[in-house]
């Protein structure tokens, strides 16, 4: 008995080290798999399709502010705007479609993650990629325009915080909408204007809200201009309803 208890304690001690092995081995594949040349490849994509992003949109805000000292009043500015992030928006997704996927955006990312097109470390390697290339972009505009200010987004003053919130959701809504349809297969050819749908969708947005929230939909650009701006007052709201809208849009294609 006792032999035989022995062999058991040795059997199950090996299965146990084996299984051990086994997990950390499984472990490890799947951690290397998020730093493979193409995986990285995909986070710098992001990066340089955030910073192209950023640098156009916040640059035409600066550049407005700067040719119209009353640009918060003036409607040419919001179209300025409008047209900046369109086009800037439809080139972004473009360079970095065919790698990453063209996100550009940390809600079009979470989107993503809660319809289960990505993994959840992907996403967040995606994210910090986007911040860091929303803040890098914002720097390079601040100390090449000899200090001016970084203009951030704000809500009007006749607006709550939740009600900014649910405007920027339904606006990211109907961004992170149009990504899943732009890339829908079944579209065919129809499916290379994709870019420029998805830059229509975001300048339109900024026509439609920027007077009230800024029309941002994207907590990146939000977050780089608010970090070298020197000001995260409501910051929250372009995290909150971004995410929101983009957890709602992401499984109902």
């Amino acid at each position: 008995m006792q032999r035989v208890s022995s062999t058991l304690k040795s059997l199950y001690s090996s299965s146990s080290m084996f299984a051990g092995k086994m997990a950390s081995t499984t472990l490890a594949a799947r951690f290397e798999q998020y730093f493979t040349p193409n995986a990285l490849r995909s986070y710098l994509a992001e990066f340089i399709s955030t910073f192209f992003y950023v640098f156009a949109v916040v640059g035409s805000s600066m550049s407005a502010r700067k040719m119209m000292p009353d640009a918060s009043s003036d409607p040419s500015s919001l179209v300025v705007v409008a047209i900046a992030t369109a086009f800037s928006l439809s080139s972004a997704v473009y360079i970095a479609a065919s790698v990453s996927g063209g996100h550009v955006n940390p809600a079009v990312t979470f989107g993503m993650a809660v319809g289960g097109r990505i993994s959840i470390p992907t996403a967040i390697f995606y994210w910090v990629s986007q911040l860091l290339g929303s803040t890098m972009a914002c720097v390079l505009l601040r100390v090449t325009t000899v200090g001016q200010h970084v203009p951030t987004h704000r809500i009007a003053q006749e607006m709550t915080g939740f009600g900014a919130s649910t405007l920027e959701g339904v606006l990211t809504f109907a961004l992170v909408y149009t990504v899943y349809s732009a890339w829908d297969p079944r579209r065919g050819p129809l499916g290379a204007i994709g870019p420029l749908a998805i830059g229509f969708i975001a300048g339109a947005n900024v026509l439609a809200a920027g007077p009230f929230s800024g029309g941002s939909m994207n907590p990146a650009c939000s977050f780089g201009s608010a970090l070298v701006g020197g000001s995260f007052k409501n910051q929250a709201v372009y995290w909150v309803g971004p995410l929101m809208g983009a957890a709602v849009a992401g499984p109902s294609l």
